[in-house]
């Protein structure tokens, strides 16, 4: 393939040069930077730092280096030692370097900041340090956003009104719907005047791209044009729409915003059953789910009725929505990995459906917007009655069984005694064999000469714990997963008798254990080295790994050195035992079971778990065993309590009947039904303007992720409002209402003159009133999948597990499938590197509108990756293995199905020079690839 690379940059002469850019943008605050400040760094700053470092600690003479955090000025000013913080440059940053501990100046002084914390800063100072404009004091208790009774005053807190159709014309552009209207009346206050028509090949393009992420195959596209028949348009629309392929493109949308995954960053942990929440997502955009049901389902699926069996796993499987956060899972204090959970899903909830950055108000009143504290607390108290983790050292989602018919669900009853009475067998044969344990045990218990943690000699910090509550003494010790190398522990009993003896270690096992802890063992016989595997439990007694016989003699070398060297985990110790072999000879220890009736029972259980049926399991939730509301927590501290919130929605948007919520429940069926109600001002405003976005590149309020005071107003508020209404209105075609079907909103705006529009330019460079179309960059999923469609290799398969059921961790993973790219093994830590280049969504965040950037990665990857190249050669395969007549015939395929349109005289006759001469198969790979390469087919008209 190395001709294709080399001859590529030669032929991009293939394609005319045509200036390709996406729409302008206004160089306006990232609200998103304003928002990770609030939620990350001013919290930080007011607990930890404004005590010593703000106005009001000089005011109270306790100003400590001359050094404010209390604003940024004060940061970029800095104190006795120099500027605090340099924007853009975290390592010359002295605030980042005291809170590292990394210099003589060690900050705070109670306590090294946790690493997340620390990392949020240097990310913070690398996006310049971003504050509010207003430059209030960071610790100020004033709320510097809008009250309520202000907030209800604001756009997006007034609930929407149908307005009336504007009375305009245009009799070069006739209107074909209410939408154009609207348009066209925005346009004439401005005296600007809309563009013309797109023709045909160009609007088939558009549609089958913002309809089904695919291109049109040519022959489609050629019917379409040459269909003169009134209707046609509408013809195409509705076979789009009803199209499976509509719901694997739009379905993906919604994933970017439910910030979809199949793993979690910690250790790469795979979510084995989150594919069938993709699978709900796609089927319900399919099945025209109407959308008021669709956020009800994923909140509160599982308390919801449900008319059939399948009703009932659809619904349980929507909740998975709220599981799919990037959870820190080893987080030991479990009360605050419990609200930074709730946290999380709030965060997605509240800026999926409402475009609203509620998570802001966790640690203070929000400072921009109408929402204080005590409505975070009242919907946090919602969500906090919702079991989302069954708690351990490293805590697990939780995964419920789902229903099976009355046949299946016999069968599975019977397998499940079967493997139950298994275990049973083996649980009573490793206690037999004394391979169990439970609980503390007191020294004195412990047959032998007893070395405890507490009696051993440490070096290096050695913390302790009793966590894990199976321990011998008053607990165990372990290296908290630091200090690699530098941390020992010796265990030197008083005196050893002269003998021989087996030496046993005890240890506290875990999956977050070191593998490979190096035990040195010292006695008569010289030193001998031992490897212990502490991810697995203790074979003896479920406390101790034996580490082998030794003999030992009168005032000889007897004791156990543990190291931490070359470890990748915690290392644990709990205690180490010379046991008399003439003392176990004697009959003091237990009778054991012969471990190989252990290791058959294993046997059979393994090959009965592989071959029976499998129960269908689903990541969901579960109602609290104990339905309580929420403190307020100050400054966001679980261990700080304050007023109780009683459970409620946001203040500045409920209208209508106060939200009851019965003692014994959640909340969140009632949290649902108020999201999707009529009466909240936010839902079907946000969702319009996501569908309006999603098919016109810029949604008529451009922060489709935050309709907020930091977010942009509507460039067309009567039209969103129209949308909004209709959306939302009951079904009938008379008043046009839609009954929240997300298909008929889609069917109403592609058949405007205002999405028919084609690119040209304007006197509104920024397009903001919609008086042409935008050029839009294909979305990463579309740029392969066309390579894919291009080749005839696509493989439109659709739904179920897409990775190995034994797989445990995403690390390396590779995906090698012809698959759409929705269906491609969301990991986040082994995500295609397709999908990263070209911008596909965070997986760890709500993404309603993705970045667009332009980098040399991008062109490089066209050029050079092997995917581009292996397709390449098989899209030429294609093509030589088609019947044409000619070289010429063959170029104007290639164009077609790369670009949608027919090569240009000039390309054409560059393409047959260069193929003059070219093995056939080396010669068309090329000319693949330079299509493949270009600007133009990444982009869309």
């Amino acid at each position: 393939m190395r001709f294709a690379v080399v001859t590529v940059t030669a032929l991009f002469a293939l394609v005319s040069f045509t200036r390709i850019e996406p729409p302008a943008r206004a160089a306006d605050p990232d609200p998103a930077a304003l928002e990770f400040f609030e939620k990350k760094i001013r919290p930080v700053l007011v607990e930890h730092c404004a005590a010593c470092h703000s106005v009001a600690a000089e005011k109270n003479k306790k100003l400590k280096g001359g050094l404010f955090v209390d604003s940024r000025e004060g940061m970029l000013k800095g104190g006795d030692s120099g500027p605090a913080v340099v924007p853009g440059k975290p390592a010359d940053s002295l605030l980042l370097k005291t809170m590292k501990y990394d210099g003589d100046v060690q900050m705070p002084p109670k306590g090294k900041l946790p690493a997340a914390a620390l990392k949020d800063f240097e990310k913070w100072i690398a996006m310049g340090a971003p504050t509010p404009r207003d430059n209030a004091p960071i610790g100020s208790k004033k709320q510097i956003g809008l009250s309520i009774e202000e907030g209800r005053k604001f756009w997006a807190y007034k609930l929407p009104v149908r307005p009336l159709v504007p009375n305009v014309q245009n009799p070069k552009w006739e209107a074909r719907n209410e939408i154009d209207a609207f348009v066209l009346a925005a346009l004439d206050a401005k005296g600007l005047k809309p563009a013309p028509e797109a023709d045909r090949a160009t609007l088939a393009r558009r549609l089958y791209y913002d309809l089904t992420g695919l291109p049109p195959p040519p022959e489609e596209a050629d019917a379409f044009v040459n269909d003169k028949a009134p209707g046609a348009y509408e013809k195409l629309v509705d076979k789009l729409l009803a199209s499976p392929e509509f719901g694997v493109r739009w379905g993906r949308h919604w994933l970017d915003i439910a910030r979809f995954a199949e793993s979690v960053t910690l250790r790469g942990f795979v979510y084995p059953h989150a594919w069938r929440y993709r699978d709900y997502v796609i089927d319900s955009f399919n099945a025209d789910v109407p959308f008021d049901r669709f956020i009800k389902e994923q909140l509160a699926g599982d308390l919801l009725p449900a008319a059939t069996l399948d009703d009932r796993k659809r619904q349980l499987v929507a909740t998975t929505f709220l599981q799919l956060g990037n959870t820190n899972l080893e987080e030991q204090d479990k009360k605050a990995l419990r609200m930074d959970v709730v946290d999380e899903q709030l965060d997605v909830i509240t800026k999926g459906f409402l475009a609203q950055t509620v998570t802001c108000a966790r640690c203070h009143d929000h400072k921009f917007d109408p929402i204080p504290t005590k409505d975070y607390y009242a919907l946090a108290g919602i969500l906090r009655n919702v079991k989302a983790m069954e708690h351990a050292n490293v805590s697990k989602w939780v995964e419920v069984p789902l229903p099976a018919d009355p046949a299946t669900e016999s069968a599975l009853k019977k397998h499940e005694a079967a493997l139950a009475s298994l275990q049973a067998q083996i649980a009573a044969a490793k206690k037999a064999a004394g391979t169990t344990a439970a609980g503390a045990l007191a020294v004195k218990d412990v047959p032998g000469i007893v070395v405890d943690d507490t009696r051993a000699k440490k070096v290096g910090a050695w913390a302790s714990s009793t966590f894990n509550k199976t321990f011998i003494g008053a607990g165990y010790i372990h290296d908290s997963d630091g200090g690699k190398g530098q941390k020992t522990l010796t265990f030197q009993p008083d005196a050893v008798p002269p003998g021989k003896f087996e030496v046993r270690l005890a240890y506290s096992p875990g999956t977050n254990r070191a593998a490979k802890v190096v035990v040195h063992v010292f006695s008569a016989d010289g030193e001998a080295e031992v490897s212990v595997d502490m991810t697995k439990p203790p074979a003896i007694d479920g406390r101790f790994v034996s580490l082998g016989e030794y003999r030992f003699e009168k005032g000889g070398q007897a004791y156990v050195m543990i190291s931490n060297e070359g470890t990748k985990g915690h290392v644990t110790a709990d205690a180490v035992v010379f046991l008399s072999l003439d003392r176990k000879e004697q009959g003091d220890e237990p009778a054991r079971a012969e471990p190989d009736t252990v290791k058959a029972l294993e046997v059979e259980l393994k090959k009965l778990q592989a071959t029976g049926p499998k129960r269908e399991m689903a990541m969901s939730v579960a109602e609290e065993k104990v339905i309580e509301d929420t403190n307020v927590h100050v400054r966001g501290s679980v261990h700080n309590l304050g007023d109780v919130a009683p459970r409620g929605v946001l203040t500045v948007a409920r209208y209508g009947a106060p939200l009851t919520i019965p003692k014994n429940q959640s909340g969140r069926a009632e949290l649902a039904e108020w999201i999707a109600s009529r009466d909240n001002p936010l839902t079907a405003r946000v969702a319009a303007n996501r569908v309006w976005y999603w098919l016109l590149g810029a949604g008529l309020v451009r922060t489709v992720d935050n309709f907020g005071t930091t977010g942009e107003t509507p460039s067309n508020p009567e039209l969103l409002d129209y949308l909004a209404s209709v959306f939302q209105a009951p079904a009938d075609p008379a008043t046009g209402g839609m009954g929240w079907s997300v298909k008929k909103l889609v069917r109403y705006i592609v058949l405007s003159r205002t999405y028919r529009q084609s690119v040209t330019v304007t006197a509104d460079p920024e397009n903001r009133l919609f008086g042409r179309a935008n050029r839009r960059r294909l979305e990463a999923e579309e740029i392969r999948d066309t390579v894919l469609a291009v080749n005839g290799q696509l493989d439109l398969t659709r739904g179920g597990p897409t990775f190995p059921d034994s797989l445990a961790a995403d690390y390396g993973y590779k995906a090698n499938s012809a698959r759409r790219s929705v269906y491609l093994p969301q990991f986040r830590n082994a995500l295609p590197e397709m999908l990263e280049v070209f911008d596909a969504a965070d997986p760890s965040v709500t993404t309603g509108k993705r970045n667009t950037g332009t980098v040399a990665p991008q062109a490089l990857f066209m050029m050079n990756h092997p995917f581009v190249l292996e397709h390449s050669k098989r899209a030429a395969a294609r093509l030589l293995g088609e019947k044409h007549a000619d070289d010429t015939a063959r170029i104007t395929r290639a164009y077609r199905l790369t670009l949608g349109r027919e090569p240009t005289l000039g390309e054409r006759a560059v393409a047959e020079r260069f193929l003059k001469g070219k093995p056939d198969a080396d010669g068309w790979t090329a000319v693949f690839h330079a299509l493949f390469a270009s600007a133009e087919f990444r982009y869309v008209n």
